[in-house]
């Protein structure tokens, strides 16, 4: 670590200490990862077993997870890791979520966070070690009551057996005497080539809940005495409360109490269209703000034309400037690409019991640990007298990971205000419209080829705001004017190109931004894999074997766009009549992943009917996990890339529900193919990298059946008849 990052983190050590009312928590960025992970909260080299395992006398079996369930089914394959070292019947086991303690920290961020497609790559030793511990403990309790040696003993479906002696006890009787053993130091884990369980397709565990209706999501929670509460916002970002009448919002019946809070004014009642009637009849007079100036088009004009002035530099490989007089032929295209919601089908909630001395809190939550934090500083408690209960979350995508906990601060707030345990709900129409978008971004690219075609300069300038600004984290997310998250994938980028150059505008308005699925990587993808696309064209080369041709030789990119290429019958299928393939590939979060997407035109508009994807994402735990992430990410990303644009006028969101920013239509889906890369390496993540490709891989196909080059996002603006 250099000095710059010391000092990085130094000032975030401080920061964290004023936001996270004295948590400390430290970090280091790898070199040019751009990713956080924890350096003075490594973990301890042993964990104890039963933090994450309950073993009844009935021998059922309950792992605790310190992960959220957002449908990534982390819920099944982190209970694989622990079993596959543990030996137990997998049939008796249950899952619960963690509450928040240190022991349940991300071995690399060094809070308890979901977040980053970190989930399997962090527990990948620490759950498999976890089950390890676990399984020599009632080992060497069935041992000692059968007074043999612990070597001739071994595990088994949640027995331990002597077989020379013929004497079986199961889990249950042994679990007792096992937890008062001492905790050995030093456990081998399993070879690879002896995984029973880790690799195969796994059911997940919290399937039969979901379907029978027992799981429990923020929205079912109830508590005695509880009012639901709506909160009328500003519709300008930054914009206050100047005066509010609220008398016949009073009247109505079930109505408990008219508040202003921090972030508006809250309207308690017996439940929820009580509270959203008489939010409708408040009358408020709002002091907007600055960012009742803000216009989508006035904000692209000024992108644009930020992106063509210098900016910092990100990345400096060899001398653009000669290389675009040494050039061939040359291309210049400037990008658009809009804000986006995370438009998650549960809307935000929160549930709060305050008490004097105890805040207990239920939601669906991403951040369990700065939630506490924040919850700790605003009640004035401690942070061990806050308990947080995460649900269930029906879906995240990074929305309820905020780095200013700013739903659970707004509702911990809210309950100081009404006196009673409340439920703060926010409406669809709330969600979409409420801010911490993924960033708007304007690029602005030169690239230049040699004679034989290859890429000789590329200046790619990047114009949005940082996700990281104002917040703790950007005292070491940020070095030397860069945030790392608005640069990866295009500082990043694998090919062999001699001089090249990415530089960064970080602009700032009142709009709040926040991370979202696949972060930056979400809009580089689609910039470098159109315009490497476009270079191709120019050069005359195939698209795939341009690519593989300028890619590093030992580079794990070419295995996956080998990979896709094969199983689409690339150059070698014949599509129907007016269809057309477009390929991209891109790796992020240490996973890398191709798509080939098979494209036609339908009344003018693209209709993808066919993705075949291929990942690589190291030793694979769950096969239908993979194949579950890479077909949910396709989704989320295609829905963006064909339809997804919030927009603002005079300040004001103009998007509000699914029916002006609609998800992707189950009659729109695609037919998706998943294949994986056979890999040694260690796990990397999934739950994100399958989303970046498929707005390029489907724009390159759109070229390829109209001869436009779409240099902007949503596709949907565009009409080909």
């Amino acid at each position: 670590m250099n000095a710059d990052q010391n000092a990085s983190r130094r000032k975030f050590l401080k920061d964290s200490v004023g936001l996270l009312g004295g948590l400390v928590i430290g970090f280091y960025l790898p070199a040019r990862s751009g990713r956080a992970y924890a350096a003075d909260a490594k973990p301890k080299q042993v964990y104890p077993p039963n933090a994450f395992i309950h073993i009844a006398p009935d021998d059922s079996i309950t792992i605790v997870v310190n992960k959220s369930e957002m449908g990534q089914g982390v819920y099944t394959s982190l209970p694989m890791l622990i079993n596959e070292e543990l030996e137990a019947d997998w049939s008796r086991i249950s899952v619960e979520s963690a509450p928040v303690a240190a022991v349940y920290n991300d071995t690399r961020f060094g809070m308890q966070l979901t977040g980053g497609s970190s989930s399997i790559p962090s527990s990948w030793e620490q759950m498999r070690q976890v089950g390890a511990v676990a399984r020599v403990l009632l080992i060497r309790a069935a041992a000692a009551q059968w007074g043999v040696p612990e070597g001739e003993c071994h595990a088994e479906n949640s027995q331990v057996i002597h077989a020379v002696s013929g004497q079986k006890s199961s889990y249950g009787k042994l679990a007792d005497a096992a937890a008062k053993l001492p905790m050995p130091e030093n456990v081998a884990l399993k070879s690879p080539k002896d995984f029973k369980i880790i690799g195969k397709p796994m059911k997940r565990l919290d399937t039969p809940e979901k379907i029978n209706g027992s799981a429990k999501f923020g929205l079912d929670v109830y508590l005695p005495g509880m009012l639901t509460v709506l909160i009328a916002r500003c519709p300008v970002f930054g914009g206050k409360v100047k005066s509010f009448n609220a008398d016949e919002a009073r009247k109505l019946p079930g109505v408990q109490g008219v508040y202003q809070v921090p972030t508006g004014i809250a309207v308690a009642a017996t439940g929820f269209w009580p509270a959203r009637t008489a939010r409708d009849l408040l009358q408020i007079e709002w002091d907007e703000g600055a960012g009742a100036t803000l216009s989508t088009p006035a904000m692209f004009a000024e992108y644009l034309e930020l992106a063509k002035q210098p900016g910092a530099v990100a990345r400096h490989d060899g001398d653009t400037v000669q290389g675009f007089k040494h050039a061939h032929k040359s291309i210049t295209a400037e990008y658009e690409v809009p804000y986006l919601a995370h438009a998650a089908m549960e809307p935000l909630n929160v549930v709060v019991d305050l008490k004097p001395d105890q805040c207990i809190i239920w939601t669906g939550t991403q951040a369990q640990t700065m939630d506490r934090a924040a919850a700790a500083k605003i009640s004035g408690l401690k942070p061990e007298q806050v308990e947080i209960h995460t649900t269930y979350l029906g879906g995240g995508f990074g929305r309820r990971a905020n780095p200013r906990s700013d739903f659970v601060s707004e509702a911990v707030q809210v309950a100081m205000a009404v006196g009673h345990p409340v439920k703060v709900v926010w409406t669809r129409e709330d969600d979409t419209q409420g801010g911490n978008y993924r960033p708007m971004w304007a690029d602005h690219i030169e690239a230049g080829i040699n004679k034989d075609g290859k890429p000789l300069a590329w200046k790619h300038t990047i114009v949005g705001q940082s996700i990281v600004a104002g917040t703790a984290f950007e005292s070491f997310m940020t070095h030397n004017g860069i945030d790392a998250t608005s640069v990866e994938g295009a500082a990043t980028l694998p090919y062999l190109i001699p001089n090249l150059q990415v530089e960064l505008h970080s602009v700032k308005n009142e709009v709040p931004v926040q991370w979202w699925r696949s972060v930056g990587h979400s809009h580089t993808a689609f910039v470098v894999e159109t315009m490497m696309d476009e270079l191709a064209h120019i050069a005359g080369r195939d698209p795939v074997a341009y690519r593989l041709d300028i890619l590093p030789s030992n580079s794990r990119y070419r295995g996956v766009l080998k990979l896709a290429a094969e199983k689409s019958g690339w150059g070698k299928k014949k599509l129907p009549a007016g269809h057309a393939y477009g390929v991209a590939v891109h790796q992020s979060f240490n996973s890398y992943v191709a798509q080939v997407a098979q494209v036609s035109l339908e009344n003018g508009k693209a209709r993808v009917h066919r993705v075949i994807a291929a990942v690589d994402c190291g030793q694979v735990v769950n096969p239908d996990g993979v194949h579950q992430q890479i077909e949910s990410a396709i989704v989320f990303g295609l829905s963006a890339a064909l339809h997804g644009a919030i927009t603002l006028e005079k300040g004001r969101v103009m998007q509000s529900n699914f029916n002006d920013y609609p998800p992707l239509r189950y009659s729109e889906m695609p037919q998706v193919e998943v294949h994986i890369v056979a890999s040694s390496e260690p796990p990397s993540g999934i739950g994100e990298p399958g989303t970046p490709p498929i707005a390029p891989a489907v724009a390159n196909a759109l070229f390829k059946l109209t001869g436009k080059r779409l240099r902007r996002m949503p596709f949907d603006q565009e009409n080909f008849a």
